[in-house]
């Protein structure tokens, strides 16, 4: 399993605007979000329900796992998908840092994941209350 998510009775803005503060509460910012729906649309002409992908990043963590491991920036930044299900229903799903990280053999690198995953599995219940 490489994530974990929810689904909430929300517009796609609603949606996006409450998982940005919940994971700003739990210390990430968000430092890219692409709009897989315009991009389709401008590129390919092909419509489709909302789609974006936020990549977020906790830049304590984030700075702790490059210092144990520089080519981490591969596996960065843990992305969050919110994904327009129908009827009012959005999902919100979340990369699982520990399994995605598990692709670094380093002990240091398992621990700083499975940080992160706690604090996204926090930001994914606040996104249901």
């Amino acid at each position: 399993m490489y994530s974990f998510g929810t689904t909430i009775k929300a517009t796609e803005e609603e949606a996006v605007e409450k998982v940005t503060n919940a994971l700003k509460d739990e210390g990430f910012g968000v430092l890219t979000e692409i709009n897989v729906k315009s991009v389709m649309k401008a590129k390919i002409d092909v419509d489709m329900n909302p789609y974006r992908i936020l990549g977020a990043c906790n830049p304590h963590l984030a700075r702790q796992a490059i210092e144990a491991e520089p080519d981490i920036g591969l596996l960065l930044p843990c992305n969050v998908l919110v994904r327009d299900e129908g009827d009012g229903e959005m999902f919100i799903g979340f990369m699982d840092p520990a399994s995605v990280l598990t692709l670094v053999d380093r002990p240091e690198v398992g621990e700083l994941a499975k940080q992160v995953r706690e604090k996204l599995e926090r930001v994914c219940e606040a996104v249901q209350a």
